[in-house]
């Protein structure tokens, strides 16, 4: 291991963050799609214009029917009562549950008007009278249900005017579930940061080119793509920049378009390492140096493109 002697310029590494923040701003927000918007941070508040569920409805399978008709009801004195229609999820109730009635109820279903509890079937002699041949015009209840037991209320979930997600949030697969259930097809997202990658040094061969003697493959640019994908961002590698003035710049001018411009190599005391020179040519560089190893040698600054544009 090497020795990296330490100047009065090398930063922390707290520090080199710090200063590297303090030049980033937000980008401007972009609608998208909503499963495109995964791992984007939301842009704006997300208030909710109905409530959730939109209506009492059936928390589980089974029957609907009004607290009191089953009050006391037990295994060994059940309460039976007719059975007036069925109710699956996405229907809208056509009776009323009246006194000594049920409506057999599938989960998610609206409440019908009357009702104010439901049964799960297992509480029920249904499987009994199916078995037997039965129809089932009449169902025995075999335990009491409290006033609203087993039905979600209206609003349990979120309520109209809710506030629901904050801006600023990353949108996680939790979150684009809550979007969908408000009906949210599109959302306002902080678009992805374009980031322009470069690798210098004569010595690089891209990938999947034959590889002369005393030439190394270039796996920077891959790994820092990937790192730039992986949180986000939408990487451009740019290629290989030779060590030289001319190609460097060349290269460079190609990645000024893009929001964020990272180069590999070329910031050390080399007699090739040129990239410190172009880059104190053309911007304002911040720190030279961090305190670490490896990496010591790093250069963060502002480039300042043709027409006025910063990177």
């Amino acid at each position: 291991m090497h020795a990296h002697p330490r100047t009065p310029d090398m930063l922390s590494v707290e520090e080199a963050r710090a200063r590297i923040l303090a030049l980033v701003s937000v980008l401007e927000a972009e609608e998208r799609p909503l499963l495109d918007a995964l791992g984007q941070v939301l842009a704006e508040d997300v208030v909710a214009g109905f409530d959730i569920p939109p209506w009492d409805n059936s928390a589980m399978d089974g029957y609907a029917v009004r607290h009191e008709d089953v009050a006391g009801a037990t295994p060994d004195n059940p309460t039976t009562l007719r059975v007036v229609g069925h109710l699956m999820a996405g229907q809208i109730p056509e009776v009323e549950v009246e006194q000594g009635t049920a409506l057999r109820i599938m989960t998610g279903a609206l409440m019908p008007p009357g009702a104010d509890a439901v049964v799960p079937f297992e509480e029920t002699d249904e499987v009994e009278r199916r078995s037997s041949g039965q129809d089932l015009v009449s169902v025995s209840i075999l335990r009491e249900a409290r006033k609203g037991e087993d039905v979600r209320p209206s609003g349990e979930d979120v309520s109209s005017g809710q506030l629901v997600l904050r801006g600023g949030t990353v949108l996680r697969p939790g979150e684009i579930g809550v979007l969908a259930s408000l009906g949210y097809a599109s959302v306002k997202v902080v678009r992805r940061p374009e980031v322009a990658i470069i690798a210098t040094g004569d010595e690089l061969v891209t990938p999947g080119e034959p590889r002369a003697q005393a030439k190394v493959y270039d796996s920077n640019s891959y790994g820092i793509a990937a790192l730039v994908k992986r949180y986000g961002g939408i990487p451009r590698p740019l290629g290989i920049a030779g060590d030289n003035m001319d190609s460097i710049n060349k290269v460079l001018d190609q990645g000024l378009s893009a929001d964020m411009v990272i180069t590999s190599a070329g910031v050390s005391k080399g007699d090739y390492d040129i990239v410190k020179d172009v880059l104190a040519e053309r911007g304002e560089v911040s720190f030279w140096s961090v305190r670490m190893r490896p990496a010591k040698p790093m250069a963060f600054g502002i480039l300042r493109a043709g027409n006025g544009r910063s990177v």
